[in-house]
């Protein structure tokens, strides 16, 4: 069948054709609502709100837009509503101070004000370079400092690439101010990005380099040893680990936070390398009474071949969304 066919088998009440529709956009939409929303599980409620509200006003559909573009206007909507519910996500850097290593590590915050990791096996298979930067920790994280309607537009005109017109008849607002909009949102997110993607950095990098950068952090991680991991990071490195507020600034910070913490006599930790918000990532497994137990997933941003920042999701129900295992033998 074709697009128009479909279209009208599912106006004319076949859910089935109405699931085909839809199939081929879920991925990129649901990239779209963790944009917005900046968590993987809210965006999957605004998914769902979203995909029934299309399939009541499908009737209604004209065909005056394209089926892509009339979805994402029901998606930003969805996510808008979902934001006016809460408050925006953030990481630690974000929240408060940076700690000292010796003090006791601040216990985890109930409410979800954290940011959250996004599978790279979610975002659509031909998802193009801007996508992928649209993903990145960093861009996600400056997002959450704009108002809800700079962050819609910021989104579909920069990273979607649909046009002044194109959001303005989404958000029902005017093309000028769309475009005045963009301005403002992107005066706030240049000055907390830094120079380079992380995209534009991995692709600089060969593939041996990304192996060696792969290797060397799990052996050192999986080895205790200190002066490894220390030896990739940047001077002004930094380590966050929602959901606890801590994080640390420095090398050195870091390294003896690693000595008095995870690295600590009696600690043994196994690593399974992923990807997440298009950067490297690892699911990281303490050791139980007779297994390896999920603990977190950190994500690593190079600068160059060194680790700028590292952030360790301590959330363990995040493994099931990444498809990792259970636990480890």
């Amino acid at each position: 069948m074709s697009e128009a066919d479909t279209i009208t088998a599912a106006q004319a009440g076949d859910e089935a054709a109405f699931e085909r529709l839809v199939a081929g956009y879920r991925r990129e939409l649901y990239a779209h609502c963790y944009r917005m929303l900046g968590s993987a599980a809210d965006a999957e409620d605004a998914l769902q709100d979203a995909l029934l509200r299309a399939w009541r006003a499908l009737p209604r559909f004209e065909g005056r837009s394209s089926l892509r573009s009339w979805l994402y206007r029901i998606a930003t909507n969805a996510s808008l509503r979902a934001l006016e519910r809460r408050t925006p996500r953030v990481l630690p850097i974000d929240y408060g101070p940076a700690s000292d290593p010796h003090d006791t590590l601040a216990a985890p915050l109930v409410e979800s004000v954290w940011i959250e990791p996004y599978p790279d096996d979610q975002l659509p298979v031909e998802a193009g370079y801007e996508q992928r930067e649209g993903v990145e920790l960093a861009f996600i994280a400056a997002l959450q400092h704009l108002p809800a309607r700079q962050r819609a537009v910021l989104i579909l005109r920069d990273v979607l690439g649909f046009s002044a017109r194109e959001v303005a008849e989404a958000l029902d607002a005017t093309p000028v101010s769309i475009d005045s909009a963009l301005q403002r949102a992107h005066k706030t997110v240049d000055q907390r990005m830094p120079e380079r993607t992380q995209q534009a950095t991995l692709r600089a990098l060969d593939d041996d380099a990304l192996r060696d950068t792969v290797d060397r952090y799990r052996e050192a991680w999986e080895r205790a040893d200190v002066d490894a991991v220390k030896a990739m990071l940047a001077e002004d490195a930094v380590l966050a680990m929602p959901p606890h507020p801590t994080w640390f600034a420095g090398r050195e910070a870091i390294a003896e936070f690693l000595r008095l913490r995870p690295f600590a006599p009696g600690n043994r930790e196994r690593l399974v390398p992923t990807r997440a918000n298009g950067q490297l990532a690892f699911a990281h497994y303490t050791w139980g009474e007779d297994r390896f137990m999920p603990e977190g997933i950190s994500v690593l941003a190079l600068r160059g071949t060194e680790i700028a920042d590292l952030t360790i999701f301590r959330t363990p129900d995040l493994f099931a969304r990444f498809g990792l295992p259970e636990a480890l033998e």
